[in-house]
């Protein structure tokens, strides 16, 4: 009988072998199990804490109908996006995920260029959810010295920055770390998550007062809309909150090249950590119908910090279990900061190695000590930083960070869904595969996610004024066109050197530096394995 250790080390030769194939050498450790994949996957979701985040949104365009029977709507599409992600990373386990899927599947006339703009898409979306999740986290923190003084406390936008570049800082360096302690990290991860869903599902209607206690027919069919959009089309923003909630279905694609098993850990971390969010994210908002009282023009207006969910704690707990448990929601969503960075950090790390970044070759490397790509986890934390000055502007110009996390991800998904159906190409499925399904799953996916990408333009009211526009569209399209200028322009642009994904293979074989930097030559050398069959 082979002993564990075998096992293992068969099973590290296996996904090394997937990866050289895919024209990569292994750089990291492989220290994610596929509990810990799925670790990552459902603490980037965060589920409580990203109710609490985006309740504002639901709250004025249905009330409690569009928080139940809104998560219930969106969830089956949320899943197809879901299952058209997991048959890629199953056939191609790469950190670089989308945009070295959109290279391998779509014509060589357009396949650069549309590698480059999901590798700009999907670094953006990383980039801006670290910005939106640390935002959140810094707005809690002030709703829980809100409640610690009896809401006495009013904060300032700068007050707010500084607690914003405090958690941006520490998650930099907390994700500097070895590959083995952010591993096991992720089951700490997991077991808070969970606690924190069952204890609003279980003792949050428990612990509310009889005042606050909704009936049945208001907390699942009351319809409230405060924001002046017809009844429907207010339904349908309300939708942001559990595609928000529920997203960042590429989070365990880009830990692609530290899991074990991957080819079978990655599709299943994306499917499980979906299936369980969407479980638990609905008993969190029927919880919540129930338990959150009549009065939604106070919950939304509350002084605790612009935070619907801490005034329904405050509500339902009094001060002393209300601050408690917003700790705990606090503690969680510092958590999915440090997931939303750990796999940011690595898009940028796989975008990098083939080129795709300025400064490519400072920001490809490995630290030795740590065996994590540093560089770029600083870049990301550093670009976020940036992001968050927005909130100077305008509350809405840095509340369009969260739509911007939906909408540029939506742009990187739909883009390699297509080119698999759209372009002849020599696709292989991997262990995971919907076979005679994949296509009407894909169709589904992709019209929802066009769909909600122009809903999610719109702005919060139909009689807007400048300064309360969504500004959304400025900031994605802003950026997408910098993305498409940088690769046109004459001499230096893209079009003339970037190739897309390139093996670093003759790097490893050559052997490499202290810092282990495995920089490329200049022209480089495009991978001729692309998508391979990862049953093995």
């Amino acid at each position: 009988m082979a002993s564990p250790t075998s096992d293992s080390h068969s099973e590290l030769t296996r996904d090394e072998a997937i990866l050289a194939r895919l024209g990569y050498k292994q750089e990291f450790r492989r220290a994610f199990t596929p509990l810990e994949v799925f670790g990552v996957a459902f603490s980037l979701i965060g589920l409580l804490p990203s109710i609490t985040s985006v309740l504002f949104n639901s709250m004025p365009n249905g009330g409690p109908l569009a928080m139940v029977w809104g998560w219930l709507v969106a969830c089956p599409f949320i899943l197809c996006i879901g299952l058209a992600i997991a048959e890629l990373g199953s056939a191609a386990p790469t950190s670089g995920g989308l945009y070295y899927w959109t290279y391998s599947l779509a014509s060589p006339r357009c396949r650069n260029f549309l590698s480059w703009i999901v590798g700009y898409a999907n670094t953006i979306t990383a980039i801006a959810g670290v910005a939106s999740v640390d935002w959140a986290c810094a707005l809690q923190i002030t709703a829980a010295v809100s409640i610690a003084s009896s809401q006495v406390y009013v904060t300032t936008n700068g007050q707010v920055y500084g607690i914003f570049v405090a958690l941006v800082l520490s998650h930099a360096v907390l994700v500097s770390l070895g590959t083995q302690i952010l591993a096991r990290l992720q089951r700490l991860y997991i077991l808070l998550n969970l606690c924190l869903c069952f204890i609003v599902i279980i003792a949050l209607p428990i612990a509310t007062p009889s005042e606050f206690r909704n009936s049945a027919s208001y907390a699942l069919g009351d319809f409230t809309n405060f924001n002046g959009w017809p009844s429907g089309f207010a339904f349908i923003l309300s939708l942001l909150a559990p595609l928000w909630t529920i997203g960042g279905y590429d989070a365990s694609v880009h830990m692609s090249e530290e899991a074990s098993n991957a080819a079978t850990a990655i599709p299943w971390a994306i499917i499980g950590s979906i299936a369980v969010s969407a479980t638990l994210g609905w008993g969190i908002n029927v919880s919540l119908a129930f338990c959150m009282g009549s009065d939604i023009e106070s919950i939304l207006s509350s002084s605790i910090g612009q935070q619907p969910m801490a005034q329904i704690f405050y509500n339902s707990l009094g001060q002393k279990g209300a601050l408690a448990l917003w700790s705990l929601v606090i503690v969680a969503q510092y958590m999915m900061g440090s997931s939303c960075l750990l796999v940011g950090s690595r898009q940028s790390f796989a975008f990098a190695r083939d080129g795709g970044l300025p400064f490519s070759r400072y920001l490809y490397r490995i630290n030795s000590y740590t065996r994590t790509p540093v560089n770029t986890v600083w870049l990301d934390a550093s670009l976020t930083l940036a992001i968050g000055l927005l909130a100077f502007a305008s509350t809405q110009a840095i509340d369009a960070m969260f739509t911007l996390t939906v909408t540029s991800s939506y742009v990187s998904y739909i883009t390699p869904i297509v080119t698999r159906f759209a372009f002849k190409n020599d696709f292989k499925p991997g262990p995971f595969n919907l076979g005679k399904f994949s296509f009407p799953v894909a169709a589904i996916a992709v019209s929802w996610m066009v769909f909600m990408i122009v809903v999610f333009f719109f702005p919060t009211t139909p009689q807007t004024t400048a300064p309360e526009m969504n500004y959304t569209v400025v900031v994605l399209g802003g950026y997408m066109s910098l993305a498409i200028l940088w690769y046109y322009c004459p001499k230096y642009g893209g079009v003339h050197w970037f190739n897309g994904p390139v093996s670093n293979l003759a790097s490893a074989d050559n052997g490499s530096g202290d810092e282990l930097t495995s920089e490329k030559t200049e022209k480089g050398q495009e991978v001729d394995v692309l998508i391979v069959d990862t049953r093995v």
